[in-house]
């Protein structure tokens, strides 16, 4: 209803306003007649223009529906980014919930399996095990005060696997193998935090015997655009029917990878003739 009456207003308006301020002479002169002070009356021209009869100028209308016409696209574009505003606000949200709970599952679940290895060691009254709590020490500090973050320096990711890898070293026996390696261009390269520790921890869940011979290679190779993790590690008899469901360890780290790097990752995961081997790639 209040554009019908903005129509009236806009199109009839301007015509009333000019007919009550237009001037005798010009109303006489559009009425075919004209008065002339040389002359006593008034004298009829042969062809005097007429004065249009029609209610609204076209003009006026055209111009008012391309004014209306603009307004309505822009009305309609800021409701429409408004929206969009507000979705993506809510998408965020929930990936920060989502990531967090992530977080809260990937902490205990490390924590537990790390209080067990240095059990063990307990257990059997090894001189490593105070050695093995100062390495958790280290390893929760770590994990206490970098995990709040969504990304954290690659060599600082580095440091921590490595000092997981050695805490894991002190309950092994000489028949384990282990190789960690860490090249390339680290300095300024970022990453999620804790993305590679399920995966370590895998290899040393199912790759260690202390009846047979096993090996645990683990690399980690960087470039200015990208980050290659690689894990290859023999598989303990009787348990490699296991390793296709590994609990929430690798789960987590597939939903991080999806959340966090869209299109911008490739994992691969095979076991084939007792080897288990990891491969994800990173692009920066």
């Amino acid at each position: 209803m209040s554009i019908f009456i903005c129509l009236s207003i806009f199109l009839f308006t301007p015509r009333q306003l000019a007919n009550l301020i237009t001037t005798p002479e010009y109303i006489q002169q559009n009425e075919g007649y004209i008065t002339n002070p040389a002359f006593k009356g008034t004298k009829k021209l042969s062809k005097a223009p007429r004065r249009s009869r029609r209610l609204a100028d076209p003009y006026n209308t055209v111009l008012f529906l391309l004014v209306f016409s603009f307004g309505t696209c822009i009305a309609v574009t800021q409701r429409w980014l408004t929206s969009e505003q507000h979705k993506k606000e809510t998408e965020n949200e929930k990936l920060n919930t989502e990531l967090s709970f992530l977080k809260s599952q990937i902490n205990p679940h490390f924590f537990f399996n790390t209080l067990n290895n240095i059990y063990s060691l307990a257990i059997i009254k090894s001189e490593q095990t105070a050695p093995a709590i100062m390495k958790l020490s280290s390893i929760m500090r770590y994990i206490l005060s970098e995990t709040e973050k969504d990304f954290v320096p690659l060599q600082n990711e580095i440091e921590f696997t490595k000092n997981y890898i050695q805490l894991q070293q002190m309950r092994l026996t000489d028949k384990v193998t282990v190789e960690f390696n860490a090249d390339g261009i680290t300095d300024e390269l970022q990453i999620t935090p804790l993305l590679f520790i399920p995966f370590v921890e895998n290899a040393f869940k199912y790759g260690v015997s202390t009846k047979e011979a096993s090996s645990i290679t683990i690399n980690i190779h960087a470039t200015p655009t990208s980050i290659l993790f690689e894990s290859n590690n023999t598989v303990v008899t009787n348990i490699s029917t296991h390793l296709d469901s590994t609990g929430i360890g690798i789960n987590n780290v597939k939903r991080r990878l999806a959340l966090l790097y869209p299109n911008k990752h490739q994992l691969t995961i095979s076991n084939k003739e007792n080897t288990y081997k990891v491969s994800l790639l990173i692009n920066c």
